[in-house]
């Protein structure tokens, strides 16, 4: 059996459960490192005791996420439309998909990096460094992550996504995992032994950048040893046919918005809660790093099965498409569910990994137990916009991840804070995940009973 039919049989004649599990178990490991190497930053750093120092990290973190919101316009989308394509075996259009997806990411990369590079001082500014310890130290992590770093960090993400579209999970996530691994590895080098002592920003900045660049070149060397089974392509010239094109980014856009205005949230939360003073800004960094664990988790399991659902759908396999989201589903929101009673309970003895006592601790405590209670629902959410975006719906999806994040806690933060200044900003998050979650909900059991109930006899 070829490597290619064994990946085919993965995505229409595996026993759903543990087609599942291939896919997915891999996403998911590399999206909890991914977080964890994150974290690890703001762990050594935290080892300072320095809270400008922990808030400028925290700080640059919807700069440095911005090019996961660029991968996913081009890998969610070019994954989705891949698996739809290979479905309806159409093999070239996959591999014209891939070449899009990849060079498209390469050329927007390269316009943010150099745009975020020149206007850094107002960007970060805007960010909530306000403070001129936190803008000093901000403005060096900035630079290296995103400036020198930004490509390589979007490139590995977006081949990831691609692998991904034919079924090569564990390929996608070695490289991630591998990079992410040796990102912990040199963070502790770089700070405390290869640099003097107050340099330790500059030192995880250079550990992030550098576990990027090389994340990147295992992937490279990952699809040159695929070549000969892969349908996926890379070179030049690229595909000319809009429609095309127009698949890829309108199934892309919807994961994009999502990570893009997740992250303009999180700034707008950095900047109110400014107003608090640096340790509330660090303790609302270290909740809001730990929180991200829940989310990359499920987002994982969702970024795994996408493409089994694209696949599915395309072949008008609808009673395996059922499945795969019944299942998928109920995994999400077992996993938002423990996340959510474990941060509850130990709120403080997690936040305290990376925090010493006092007020920051105690700010970050708080605010976790808060964040956490949307963790149920953002997980379900995160199902039912994957599942637009596998169906080609993507306005139901765009919608939705607007929802999540943008439309409704943005001003409920603004409106929120009146009331609990510090309390207030962090209890819009799971007020609009549990809205965006009854809105998803709806959404698809509205689109369920009018395209799938006339072949209900097939599904049930």
């Amino acid at each position: 059996m070829t490597e290619t039919y064994r990946e085919r049989a993965l995505f229409a004649k595996m026993p759903v459960m543990a087609a599942i599990r291939k896919l997915a178990l891999p996403t998911i490991a590399g999206q909890i490192i991914l977080v964890i190497y994150n974290m690890a930053d703001t762990f050594f750093i935290g080892l300072t005791g320095d809270d400008a120092k922990i808030t400028a990290v925290t700080i640059c973190l919807p700069a440095f996420m911005f090019l996961s919101a660029i991968a996913n316009l081009f890998g969610v989308g070019g994954a989705g439309e891949a698996s739809r394509s290979l479905g309806s075996k159409d093999n070239e259009r996959a591999g014209e998909t891939c070449a899009f997806s990849f060079w498209g990411c390469t050329v927007l990369t390269l316009v943010y990096t150099v745009m975020a590079v020149i206007f850094r001082h107002p960007f970060l500014d805007a960010m909530g460094a306000g403070a001129a310890d936190v803008h000093r130290f901000a403005n060096v992590y900035l630079l290296v992550t995103v400036g020198a770093g930004g490509l390589g960090t979007a490139m590995n993400m977006v081949t990831a996504h691609l692998f991904r579209a034919e079924g090569r999970s564990l390929d996608a996530s070695i490289g991630i995992m591998l990079g992410s691994i040796l990102n912990i590895v040199l963070d502790p080098i770089f700070m405390f032994v290869l640099l003097p002592p107050g340099k330790e920003v500059l030192g995880a900045a250079l550990a992030t950048a550098i576990s990027n660049w090389i994340s990147l070149l295992i992937m490279v060397g990952l699809q040159i040893c695929r070549r000969k089974t892969s349908v996926l392509r890379f070179r030049l010239p690229l595909s000319t046919d809009r429609e095309l094109v127009r698949s890829i980014l309108t199934t892309g856009l919807p994961a994009c918005v999502m990570t893009l205005f997740e992250n303009i949230s999180y700034a707008c939360m950095d900047r109110l809660m400014m107003a608090n003073g640096t340790a509330a800004q660090a303790g609302l960094g270290v909740a809001k790093k730990i929180n991200m664990l829940a989310h990359a988790t499920v987002r994982g399991l969702t970024q795994g099965v996408l493409p089994l659902i694209a696949y599915n759908y395309a072949a008008k396999n609808h009673q395996r498409t059922n499945k795969v989201i019944r299942y998928t589903v109920l995994i999400a929101f077992s996993i938002g569910t423990a996340c959510m009673i474990a941060c509850l309970t130990l709120s403080r003895t997690l936040v305290g990994i990376f925090l010493e006592p006092g007020q920051s601790r105690t700010t970050g405590a708080l605010i976790l137990r808060i964040l956490t209670i949307g963790g149920p629902f953002s997980a379900c959410a995160y199902t039912f916009i994957s599942f637009f975006q596998a169906v080609k719906r993507p306005k139901k999806a765009l919608l939705l991840a607007l929802l999540r994040k943008g439309i409704l806690d943005i001003p409920m933060m603004f409106v929120f804070r009146l009331f609990a200044p510090l309390t207030g900003i962090a209890i819009a998050t799971p007020v609009a995940d549990i809205l965006c979650c009854l809105t998803s909900f709806t959404l698809f059991l509205s689109y369920y009973r009018k395209h799938f109930s006339e072949n209900r006899t097939a599904i049930d």
